[in-house]
């Protein structure tokens, strides 16, 4: 299949939520259009206000050329949105027969040379590909959130996906700046999640077992690994832990004391007083900021990160 990353100028955006909203502020934002669909009533009203509150941001980031808030259009039957479009994003529900059913849908209105992408947090492409009649093209396209400022997204297929489709998903991703990952097989959770997952399992555990409050615990984070992270994974930043020698002298080295802190990591259970002390924990963090607070000054924390790491696309 030939790439036709450099032709794509239409994106259609289906399930058009959180995430899809996301996911068009940031289509629209590198001046692509956009073609939304969502089955809920008023979705267009939602998705509009979500693109218009991004719009700053992604305007202080840097705009592409032809960005712009006019070429997003919301309609109300699928074969409409998807007309005309040469990448398709979607974004509905984390259920394998609903997203099965509505690939298929997809899969019969687009073009088979046409990439079908899920950002499917946790489900395996195998697991909603095969109604398609070319599953072939159907790839997972699971995103960070929130997907407008979150680099990464992991790209990946199922039993019956093409190479090429993988290829063309990450080129385009890459084409608009993002960070595509390639999964190199199929598991559950996928690649980021299952990390994040790995410590939050343990900040459960040290709030569980009364070690720290989950204020000090989230402090832990942000104030040390956490600011590694942003710049440095996990392996380069032991690399660099190791000295001169690098990870070959710190896995000879600590790899002992790495293998006691594995063997002393607890497996926690979310009882009902267990999640009312994250609850407990929780509140008293956030200070009664409510959501919306404490989502605009993720949002504004993060663009400032952005900009200081030079994530921001002029």
């Amino acid at each position: 299949m030939v790439s036709k990353i450099n032709s794509i100028t239409t994106v259609g955006v289906v399930g058009a939520g959180t995430i899809g909203s996301s996911w068009a502020a940031y289509f629209l934002a590198h001046g692509l259009k956009v073609r939304c669909w969502d089955p809920l009533d008023g979705y267009a009203e939602n998705v509009t206000a979500f693109v218009a509150r991004a719009w700053p941001i992604m305007t202080e980031l840097g705009l592409a050329d032809g960005a712009s808030l006019d070429n997003l259009t919301c309609h109300y039957r699928i074969t409409e949105a998807l007309d005309g479009v040469q990448f398709v994003q979607e974004s509905g529900p984390e259920d394998a027969e609903i997203k099965a059913r509505l690939m298929a849908e997809i899969d019969r209105d687009v073009p088979e040379d046409v990439v079908i992408s899920s950002s499917s947090t946790a489900l395996p492409v195998s697991e909603y590909q095969h109604l398609a009649a070319h599953p072939g093209r159907i790839v997972l396209g699971h995103p960070f959130n929130p997907p407008h400022l979150m680099p990464v997204v992991e790209v990946g297929g199922g039993k019956q996906t093409e190479t090429w489709a993988v290829d063309q998903a990450m080129a385009f991703y890459d084409a608009i700046g993002k960070t595509p990952i390639r999964l190199r097989a199929e598991i559950p959770g996928h690649l980021v999640n299952r990390l994040q997952a790995a410590l939050y399992r343990e900040a459960v555990y040290l709030v569980a077992e009364g070690y720290a409050s989950v204020e000090d615990i989230d402090k832990a984070i942000t104030g040390g690994p956490g600011l590694r992270w942003a710049f440095m994974g996990p392996h380069m930043t032991y690399h660099l832990g190791g000295g001169d020698g690098g990870i070959r002298r710190y896995l000879e080295n600590l790899g002992p004391s790495q293998e006691r802190r594995w063997a002393a990591l607890g497996d926690p259970k979310l009882t009902d007083a267990v999640k009312q002390k994250i609850i407990d924990g929780v509140d008293a963090e956030a200070h009664g900021r409510t959501i919306g607070e404490l989502t605009t000054d993720r949002d504004a924390t993060l663009l400032k990160l952005l900009k200081a790491l030079g994530s921001g696309k002029d």
